[in-house]
């Protein structure tokens, strides 16, 4: 038979085991922040319907340099291509900024946003890690510095400052003003080829041409009325367009 010595010892390893385990709700406990923006609190994602559009912002790592680069423009294209292939996920407008990207989405409900955000975000981060790589070895590292932001789109109003904002973003940083993209009307690093609705196409049969080298970016044409009609109830959206600091 045991005694009760050994009986007590061995409740109180039990007890401390209890007391002391490792991981749960306590204060402090997890993985500790890091970065810039470690402070930013962790929130819920809002709620939304099918019929809402969703604006996306994601923030780059400062390792990873500016997007606005040819061989990263290919890299976010193919997780473009990646994202297109879910349903209840759509990726209807997106703009490439030097430090952060804008995503004008439609998601059936938060799983598939989450689910299609999370797909996106790895595919876009291995896409862009090995075009950073020596060409015989990936790079390593953080691609996005933190959780993406999402807003959402509930008024034709909202809809259309938030297409002004996303297409016309790089007039606002005075991406519009050097090199190549000088010589576009308008951001060749965003989906703005693809928009059929600017003041410059207005009773025109075609849209602009693409040039033969240029790629476009793969997104849908949106299926909610707030970004196929809704918007247009607020006025029309010119190329030349600089939004305003805030939206």
């Amino acid at each position: 038979m045991r005694s009760a010595k050994s009986k007590r010892k061995r409740h109180r390893r039990h007890v401390q085991q209890e007391l002391f385990r490792r991981g749960g709700k306590r204060r402090g406990a997890g993985r500790k922040p890091k970065g810039a923006r470690a402070g930013e609190r962790h929130e819920a994602r809002p709620d939304f319907k099918p019929y809402h559009a969703l604006h996306v912002v994601m923030r780059v790592a400062p390792a990873v340099g500016s997007l606005r680069r040819r061989k990263l423009y290919k890299a976010m294209r193919d997780a473009t291509i990646t994202a297109a292939l879910r349903e209840r996920f759509r990726i209807v407008h997106i703009s490439l900024q030097r430090t952060h990207v804008h995503m004008l989405v439609e998601a059936e409900h938060k799983a598939a946003l989450a689910r299609g955000m999370q797909g996106f975000q790895i595919s876009a981060a291995r896409n862009i890690n090995t075009a950073l790589g020596d060409g015989a070895r990936r790079r390593r590292g953080k691609v996005f510095a933190d959780r993406y932001h999402v807003e959402v789109i509930m008024s034709p109003t909202q809809a259309r400052h938030a297409i002004s904002y996303i297409l016309c973003n790089w007039r606002r940083h005075g991406e519009d003003r050097d090199g190549v993209a000088s010589t576009w009307l308008v951001d060749p690093f965003s989906t703005g080829i693809l928009f059929p609705d600017w003041t410059e196409l207005k009773d025109k049969a075609w849209m602009w041409p693409i040039r033969e080298t240029y790629d476009p970016l793969v997104v849908f044409r949106p299926k909610t009325w707030i970004l196929a009609e809704g918007w247009k109830l607020c006025g029309a959206i010119s190329a030349r367009d600089i939004p305003g600091k805030s939206h």
